[in-house]
């Protein structure tokens, strides 16, 4: 019986006969909340498991090759990325040698994979075709999360004690730099416009650069709340704000991209590290070390109500929703229960 189940039962048994306390002890790592079996199901619903074979230690982030069917899986304590296919729901290919792979990025106008490496500062491309070597870009130290404007064609990636480099995704030249007060998490650039907004943690603010002059341009911050991790933006134009999750405490904070307001904040699970926003069901989908999924409504008003919370595994705390294929991806590393693999979701309805 795998984790997963023993977990179910513990939960059924709780509703039934046990106290609240006997309950925590029995199901410790699972979410402080759940939702009623029917909001639950109708939320996501696991569709498959991908194994990842021998991987072992602390899986990071995720990117997606559309036209192929293609997942990409950073494998930090691995060394390693993986490709997966995701019609097929197999391992593809493993590439090795790489230090401390964080952030992974796909760009389809030059069919290119970029790996960025925490533990030498590098940025690996590779072909997308074969994943044979195209080419290394040094940072310096710390390479993290990417991002691909595919307006600009150009890749941004976060590094180092305080930047964000900028780099042509046509010829892989490095063509700038923003400096930034503190090493920056996930960041996302404006859809509509030249600005960037980073998770800058250990500075307890949102960074709002202009990637036309490089220059911070404001600075966002939320009293009583620290370690932003995730980012993702929720709308778009007038109606644009940026979604970000705290981790001390745990909280979801929605901003006005216009002046930086906060306009919603909804308690949310424990250790997060991915966010994305569903818009054709007006839908957050939260990824947190825990081992839990939240899934958060924005109703007609604006207003945010946390509508499920599903049991995944301690340590799964990176994802990815890719709209096109209409699925949520979680990266599961191993443990006594389960193997390292991708968990596929399906939004419902």
């Amino acid at each position: 019986m795998d984790r997963t189940a023993i977990l179910s039962i513990t939960s059924r048994r709780c509703r039934t006969w046990l106290s609240a306390a006997i309950c925590g002890l029995l199901s410790a790592g699972t979410p402080a909340f759940a939702a009623s079996d029917g909001a639950t199901a109708a939320t996501l619903t696991l569709e498959r498991k991908i194994p990842l074979g021998d991987v072992g230690g602390r899986i990071d982030h995720l990117a997606v090759d559309l036209a192929r069917r293609r997942l990409f899986v950073a494998e930090l304590h691995n060394g390693s990325f993986s490709a997966v296919d995701v019609a097929e729901g197999k391992l593809l290919q493993r590439v090795g040698g790489l230090k401390d792979p964080q952030g992974v990025g796909y760009v389809a106008g030059t069919d290119t994979v970029y790996v960025a490496n925490a533990g030498d500062g590098s940025v690996h491309l590779y072909r997308g075709a074969d994943l044979a070597p195209a080419g290394t870009i040094d940072l310096g130290e710390d390479a993290d999360n990417i991002r691909v404007d595919a307006r600009t064609n150009e890749v941004a990636v976060g590094y180092g004690s305080g930047a964000i480099a900028l780099i042509d995704a046509a010829t892989g030249a490095r063509t700038g730099d923003i400096s930034l007060p503190a090493h920056p998490e996930s960041f996302q650039l404006d859809p509509d416009g030249t600005r960037i907004f980073a998770n800058v943690p250990d500075a307890r603010q949102v960074a709002v650069v202009d990637r036309a002059t490089k220059r911070q341009i404001a600075a966002w911050t939320l009293p009583g709340e620290a370690a932003n991790f995730p980012m993702a933006f929720d709308g778009g134009g007038d109606r644009l704000r940026v979604l970000v999750v705290y981790r001390k405490p745990a909280l979801l904070a929605a901003f006005d991209a216009r002046d930086g307001a906060v306009v919603a904040r909804i308690p949310t699970c424990i250790d997060a590290d991915d966010v994305f926003f569903d818009a054709k069901r007006r839908r957050i989908y939260v990824s947190c070390g825990e081992g839990a999924l939240a899934v958060i409504q924005r109703e007609e008003g604006g207003a945010y109500r946390e509508i499920g919370r599903i049991q995944t595994v301690p340590g799964a705390r990176t994802s990815l929703f890719v709209p096109d294929l209409d699925r949520l991806f979680l990266a599961v590393r191993a443990d006594r229960y389960e193997p390292a693999s991708v968990w596929v979701f399906r939004p419902a309805p």
